[in-house]
């Protein structure tokens, strides 16, 4: 969606799940370096310590690193999660090919002042796109804290008539009327 919580998001979230100790927190990292403005990422488990040990945080190098197709990811998480999750893998595919897995580690480990610059690229096309998007009439779009996804609304639109006289009454007639 391209939203992002913010540290007192997370706090407030934090202090719900605190007082449900069997509830645990899966994250999704993927986008941790692509987020704009003067948002800063954090995590639950940065937030809030002691949700750490029924935290699971996945994460990759698809998009900040811009291999996309590659499908490396990883999990961090408590010991016997991650041990578990393990053995569920093991048998369900043969493993990310070793080129795959190599790139990654250099990825990860090699110079970084390239997400930066691929960053501020994201952040000009994501501007450029809502800005227009928000120039078409009846069309509302918010700027996304991360990601470089948008998802404009057309509510604006439903119950309007086409040229061909025919109603949008749905967002689906909306998209199929845009084709």
């Amino acid at each position: 969606s391209g939203a992002a919580y913010t540290e007192a998001e997370l706090r407030a979230l934090a202090d719900v799940l605190l007082k449900h100790p069997h509830v645990w927190t899966l994250t999704d990292d993927m986008y941790e370096h692509l987020t704009y403005g003067d948002f800063v990422f954090k995590t639950i488990a940065e937030v809030e310590p002691n949700l750490y040990e029924r935290t699971l945080t996945m994460n990759g190098v698809s998009k900040a690193y811009a291999m996309t197709g590659w499908r490396i990811g990883y999990a961090a998480g408590p010991v016997p999660l991650i041990k578990a999750m393990d053995m569920i893998q093991g048998q369900q595919t043969s493993g990310a090919c070793t080129i795959a897995q190599w790139a990654s580690v250099e990825a990860l480990n090699g110079p970084q002042d390239f997400i930066a610059k691929n960053k501020a690229i994201f952040q000009g096309r994501r501007d450029l796109v809502v800005s227009m998007l928000n120039q078409a009439r009846g069309i509302s779009c918010p700027s996304p804290e991360g990601a470089f996804y948008v998802y404009p609304s057309c509510a604006e639109l439903i119950g309007k008539k086409t040229k061909s006289g025919k109603v949008i009454d749905t967002d689906e007639a909306f998209c199929s009327e845009l084709l």
